[in-house]
């Protein structure tokens, strides 16, 4: 498990009960689904920071693997900021960082996953509570992707559930301008699927698993991260 560094970031404590106030994602299933949540990961996703303020992630690469078609797609994606990870290194540190976005009303996602040689892979990604679900993925450029979550063997699962290329300005929240276009399976990776799993101890897995309908598994990684106390 990587360590981490005291750094300039602002950060919310671990532990102040006041912060367990975001009902966003559990407005977003039903109560008894809800509840079958363990308990830290029901903290972790009810916890709202000021406006730019961040949550850290600390944590190491368990299992990266893409097929051959997966890794061109991943690297294809770069067009569009680089979304899907395209290195297959293990037990090197990954950080994930959380930040509150008033002006969208949702939480900017950053990934920084480190390299062996070069510089880390660095991923950003936007979730909006807004949506044909409630809740998408945005990416850049237009990109994004509807997500529906659910409760699975005591995890949280977000799935896929279509893809849009957004045009227009977004002014949320009356979202004015905003054309939305489905994009066809055929120009999409398939269903992915991103699972939160309690390991206990302050521990979670975090893992993303991208399936094609014709072509199968195209790309599955997973970390274990910890809540970085700074």
């Amino acid at each position: 498990m990587a360590s981490a560094r005291r750094s300039s970031l602002r950060t919310s404590p671990v532990s102040d009960p006041k912060l367990l106030d975001d009902h966003r994602f559990r407005a977003l299933l039903p109560d008894e689904e809800w509840g079958r949540l363990p308990l830290a990961i029901w903290r972790r996703f009810s916890k709202r920071v000021a406006d730019g303020n961040s949550v850290v992630y600390v944590g190491e690469v368990e299992e990266a693997w893409s097929s051959r078609l997966g890794w061109w797609l991943a690297q294809a994606a770069r067009l569009i900021g680089g979304p899907l990870p395209t290195g297959t290194e293990t037990r090197v540190p990954m950080i994930v960082t959380v930040t509150e976005d008033a002006a969208s009303g949702g939480q900017i996602w950053t990934r920084i996953c480190a390299r062996r040689d070069g510089f880390p892979q660095v991923i950003h990604s936007a979730k909006r509570f807004a949506g044909p679900t409630g809740l998408e993925e945005y990416v850049g450029f237009g990109i994004s992707m509807a997500l529906r979550i659910a409760v699975e063997h005591e995890a949280l699962v977000f799935h896929s559930v279509g893809y849009a290329l957004q045009v227009g300005r977004l002014r949320l929240p009356l979202q004015v301008g905003r054309l939305r276009l489905p994009l066809s399976v055929w120009l999409t990776p398939g269903d992915l699927t991103v699972t939160h799993s309690d390991l206990g101890g302050g521990d979670f897995r975090f893992t993303l698993e991208i399936i094609h309908p014709r072509f199968g598994r195209l790309i599955r990684q997973s970390a274990v991260f910890r809540e970085a106390s700074l």
